[in-house]
């Protein structure tokens, strides 16, 4: 997927902080880099407008932690790392947007509501995802 996609904002302010609670559990790294993680995993430009508010909303909740570090040949940079507390946010967050991503794909691929009577003439589209599993969280 492209990075420079742009998806609507009401869908991506829904999902950016589960997504960055998500790149923090590879370990403690920068917004620059975070906001690459993000493009590179297709959700596009983030910017630091909106990037560094919610990483400042994710510290105040305790999910995440912050530590200047020097940095090597160029300044210096604040590396965001996950917290316990924030891990555990991380896996509940994940496991509610399964199931509400799950039920809105069923809801939009599902066949029209006239389609599903009996003697209705639309094509048939497969049945609904029922099934959701729980994220893995790397350690």
């Amino acid at each position: 997927m492209s990075e420079d996609v742009v998806w609507p904002g009401e869908w991506l302010r829904g999902v950016l902080g589960l997504c960055v609670l998500r790149a923090l559990a590879d370990g403690p790294t920068y917004g620059y880099a975070i906001a690459s993680r993000l493009a590179a995993a297709g959700l596009g430009h983030v910017k630091g407008g909106t990037l560094y508010p919610l990483l400042g909303r994710l510290e105040a909740a305790g999910h995440v932690t912050v530590e200047w570090r020097q940095g090597e040949g160029g300044p210096g940079r604040k590396y965001y790392s996950l917290t316990a507390t924030g891990e555990r946010e991380l896996v509940s967050q994940a496991e509610r947007w399964l199931t509400f991503s799950g039920l809105t794909a069923d809801l939009v691929t599902g066949p029209p509501a006239a389609a599903a009577s009996p003697t209705s003439t639309t094509a048939e589209l497969p049945p609904p995802s029922t099934t959701t599993t729980t994220p893995e969280v790397p350690r």
